[in-house]
């Protein structure tokens, strides 16, 4: 085998794809830009979507990469197996429309077993094929000489997620030989999906080809339009088995790290293989992240990279590192993949004091909320950890729940999840009805809820000249500052967030300083507070000029504008009992929350939506006035939110349709609004129910998209312009009915067929009952409960195994004569159940029960073959 480093093994893959007239596609960060159906990139395929789904027509249809992936979904298994990682690269060639199945054999063959590139030995190689794709099995046999016997047919490959694009797959494992064999298996554990470290995967090469419906047969799945190939290969994985290292870990991508960390420690690689490891994982995964923009934080994204952190640092605590050193390792990773990955060295710095500050934080926490945990667990009466407890550690020493499960695992001990999540919930609830943004004034901030001088807000302006009154920087009042800061102005046409309408934001200048309006909220004292960035020296008694974003505004007022007219509606529509329970308003969308108790009916979302647009066509004006608050409730007027009225009220009215007192921005008739379009409704709490909705450009968008999907439809279903897509459903129902049937026609002969087979086999014990055992493969329970009746119409003692991936079901069946002997159905069922670590049973003349331990399937053979007087 060849001798190559990591970066010889990078170079070499996308050279060779590179000479099949590939593009090389730059990796995408770790962090998805402009798609919020991932928290990471976490396969090569997932940073190309816009290729495969059509929204994008690359330069050229044959594409290949190395790119970055992060999961975390098996991260508990990170440190304690030998592959799994949680960052890691993917090295993929894809083809858009261009060449398919034959092709991709081809160049995956070529790359791994030619001498010219990786040269492998063929002879160590297996494949997968799905039992129906003779096409795949054909072409490695017939054009690369693969021999059949090493060849797996199996269901399995098959690449499905949810309804859409899917397709068989076929995989290339590589025999490591008999060093990772210490029982000497041999083939049975590829041939037999045994879990072991002999027979690795190597490559997948997904053939997406048809148009998966979930619930349906893959032999009816209709065949895409644009046939897409998506193949992938661990880096990693493929580095250890061209150095022929034990692990991924003893790889020159690890050594490096694991020798730095070894420096920091009296322990030994060997004798802590474990928490090495998941240091070295961790650091990797937190340097990659952080480079590509994410950061760390209670939430989201933020929450992974802090639980990845914490997990490391304590598993260095596990190594006896003393101090801060996880930051030390940056320099390692860095220095490692900048040959791949040079962007690396100018974020360097940035990462080093990110993690270094994080590891401070964490580090005053860790040992207090430790030895709580620890000193729990010494004192337990029983094996549950209180759910109080785990959340104390979270909420007071910042340990992620995950973190606590694994040292609580660690001491056999079991975390009440439950009571956790009831402790989080109330903290949840507390901190929504208390909650503050870190620009907003803050409750504390005595200054700026100390300071009387008025202020005006402009509210048919966009723009204007201002002078500064007010000051301030964390809350303390200034006579300047640079950078950001709040400011109040004598006069102000920036709307401040209130009654669920958004803040404006724009622009602000002098002739010495500019700056934008990034948010405005209303102090105390009344005054439109505006959070600002300036560039320059922003003084008190300056004169600015205000600029309000004038687009966004428009879009927002149009929102606005449509809840008041939603309200009206539901009201007609649903009823009287209609009341407002909140509402969010920015230049996107809007959201209206109104209670009532029922989902509202399809004819009901098709009334609001039409009532809307035809007030909206009408053309009604829109009329602000400021009245005596008496006067406005004598006319009538609706408040919309919850707020404390002055004496003098804004009452906004829409033709004779909708009166309210209301302190937003609007519209000067709805004919500006242009269109409405329900996007959807929901339950967000008893008896409140929510509305989003989009106006104009928004809802605009939302019907051209609509139709771009029953465009799709129409072409992937091929409809001529006389058919509509209801009446194509209706004779796909009427044909799946069809199918529905010949399937069960199938089934059923099957089922005879087999049941033949086992009838005629059946074995005979001493008293002269006949007895089968039948042993099947992820099969539905009916086919195993029909099987079984079938048999025990002629066989005595009838117990059949359904072996699932990580169960077993149990299903036998005893005639009479074996009841009278003593060999009930229910006893034999529970006797192979409890010896594979579960229970179950039944009435004696059939029964179901379940088993746990599919390595114990051989004893529970064994255990009924005694009970019923057969020698195995």
């Amino acid at each position: 085998m060849k001798q190559l480093t990591s970066q010889q093994i990078r170079t070499m893959f996308l050279e060779f794809f590179e000479s099949k007239n590939h593009m090389i596609e730059p990796g995408a960060p770790l962090v998805p830009i402009n798609d919020d159906t991932l928290l990471w990139i976490n396969s090569g395929v997932a940073a190309l979507k816009r290729y495969f789904d059509g929204s994008v027509k690359p330069q050229n249809p044959r594409i290949t990469n190395i790119q970055k992936s992060l999961r975390t979904n098996d991260i508990d298994n990170v440190g304690r197996t030998a592959r799994h990682h949680t960052f890691f690269e993917m090295m993929g060639n894809f083809s858009i429309g261009d060449y398919f199945k034959k092709e991709a054999i081809a160049y995956a063959y070529e790359f791994l077993f030619s001498d010219q590139w990786l040269g492998l030995d063929v002879n160590k190689a297996y494949f997968s094929v799905h039992t129906l794709d003779d096409d795949a099995f054909n072409y490695w046999v017939n054009d690369h000489g693969v021999d059949p016997a090493r060849i797996l047919r199996t269901d399995d490959n098959y690449w499905m997620i949810g309804n859409g694009p899917s397709g068989p797959n076929s995989e290339i494992f590589y025999d490591r030989g008999e060093k990772y064999d210490p029982e000497n298996i041999g083939e049975r554990l590829f041939f037999e999906d045994l879990e072991n470290d002999r027979y690795v995967e190597v490559w997948n090469v997904v053939f997406s080809q048809f148009d998966a419906v979930e619930g349906q047969p893959i032999e009816t799945f209709k065949e895409l339009p644009q046939k897409n190939i998506d193949t992938g290969m661990g880096f990693e994985r493929l580095v250890s088995i061209v150095q022929e290292t034990d692990t991924n870990f003893e790889t020159d991508l690890f050594q490096p790290l694991l020798l730095a960390i070894s420096n920091l420690t009296d322990i030994k690689y060997e004798e802590n293989v474990m928490a090495y490891r998941v240091v070295a994982d961790h650091i990797r995964s937190l340097v990659f992240t952080l480079a590509d923009g994410a950061l760390f934080s209670n939430e989201g994204r933020g929450y992974v990279l802090r639980r990845l952190l914490r997990r490391a640092v304590r598993f260095g605590k596990v190594l006896n590192i003393e101090g801060l050193f996880l930051s030390e390792l940056v320099d390692v990773v860095v220095d490692t993949m900048k040959p791949a990955y040079p962007y690396l060295t100018d974020r360097q710095e940035m990462i080093k004091e990110l993690i270094l500050n994080e590891e401070k934080r964490f580090a005053k926490t860790l040992s207090g909320g430790e030895k709580l945990l620890l000193d729990t667990i010494e004192h337990l009466e029983d094996d549950k950890l209180p759910g109080a407890v785990a959340f104390k550690l979270y909420d007071t020493y910042g340990f992620p729940i995950e973190l606590t499960q694994e040292i609580a695992q660690e001491h056999h001990i079991e975390v009440d999840l439950e009571g956790f999540k009831v402790s989080l919930e109330a903290q949840r609830e507390l901190a929504r009805s208390s909650r503050t943004k870190s620009e907003s004034m803050g409750s504390q901030q005595e200054d700026i809820m100390n300071f009387k001088e008025p202020s005006e807000f402009l509210y048919d302006a966009l723009e204007t000249q201002a002078k500064v009154i007010g000051l301030f920087v964390d809350g303390k009042q200034v006579t300047s500052f640079e950078g950001k800061g709040h400011v109040i102005f004598d006069k102000t046409v920036f709307y401040a967030e209130s009654g669920g309408q958004v803040a404006d934001t724009g622009v602000l200048a002098s002739d010495t300083v500019h700056g934008h309006v990034l948010d405005v909220k209303r102090a105390n004292g009344g005054q439109n507070l505006h959070f600002v960035n300036i560039e320059g020296t922003l003084e008190v008694g300056q004169i600015l000029t205000l600029k309000v974003d004038r687009e966004r505004r428009i879009l927002i007022r149009k929102n606005h504008s449509a809840v008041h007219l939603l309200q009206a509606a539901l009201r007609d529509i649903v009823g009287d009992h209609v009341t407002q329970a909140g509402s969010y308003v920015d230049d996107q969308y809007f959201r209206f929350d109104f209670t009532h108790f029922d989902k509202l009916t399809d004819a009901q979302h098709k009334q609001i939506e039409d009532q809307l647009n035809a007030w909206i066509a009408a053309s009604l004006p829109i009329i602000t006035e400021e009245k005596p608050l008496d006067e406005a409730k004598a006319m009538g007027a609706m408040a919309l939110f919850s707020e404390n009225y002055g004496d003098v009220v804004r009452v906004v009215s829409m033709g004779d349709v909708s009166i309210e007192l209301c302190g937003g921005t609007h519209a000067t008739g709805t004919g500006e609004i242009g269109l409405f379009k329900l996007i959807s409704e929901e339950s967000v709490g008893s008896g409140v129910r929510r509305i989003t909705g989009k106006t104009s450009k928004g809802a605009l968008e939302a019907y051209q998209a609509y139709e771009h999907e029953v465009a799709v439809l129409r072409d992937t279903l091929h409809l001529t312009p006389q058919k509509t897509l209801k009446m194509r459903i209706d004779e796909m129902v009427d044909e799946m009915k069809d199918l529905e049937g010949k399937y069960a026609a199938m089934i059923s002969e099957i089922i005879a067929v087999q049941a033949q087979n086992h009838i005629a086999n059946a074995l005979s014990n001493e008293a002269g009952l006949s007895f089968s055992w039948i042993e099947l493969d992820d099969q539905d329970v009916d086919f195993v409960k029909d099987m079984v009746e079938r048999v025990r119409n002629s066989v005595d003692i009838v117990v059949a195994v359904n072996k699932k991936e990580s169960s077993l079901v149990f299903v036998a069946g005893s005639s009479e004569n074996a009841i009278k002997a003593g060999f009930k159905a229910g006893d034999l069922a529970k006797l192979a159940a409890v010896t594979t670590g579960g229970n179950g049973g039944g009435r004696p003349n059939f029964a179901q029960a379940g088993g746990k331990d599919l390595s114990k399937l051989s004893d529970a053979k064994g255990e009924i073959y005694n009970k019923v007087g057969i020698i195995l």
